[in-house]
């Protein structure tokens, strides 16, 4: 198990980012959340294989069709473990 923090930067707050972030990561059995933040970007915190996660930012670094993706940021952590699912947060 591997872990990773993402900061996703352009035009991604109002174009179904969170919601479709959700349905990808579920799809790949990740676990962990999804929000907008104040400044505009959205965070991501994820959990799962190095394989599934690796998926998961390339898909994070170009989003849904409808996101313009400017700046992307990216940190492998160490799991916490405590997360059984993916959930949009708030």
């Amino acid at each position: 198990m591997k872990a990773f923090h993402a900061v996703i930067e352009g035009e991604v707050q109002g174009v179904g980012f969170r919601y479709s972030a959700l349905r990808e990561a579920r799809s790949l059995g990740l676990a962990g959340w999804v929000r907008n933040r104040g400044d505009g970007a959205v965070e991501v915190w994820a959990e799962g294989s190095e394989q599934d996660l690796e998926v998961f930012a390339e898909w994070l670094k170009a989003g849904p069709a409808e996101a313009w993706v400017r700046n992307f940021e990216l940190s492998w952590e160490a799991p916490g473990g405590a997360l059984s699912s993916f959930n949009v947060a708030f």
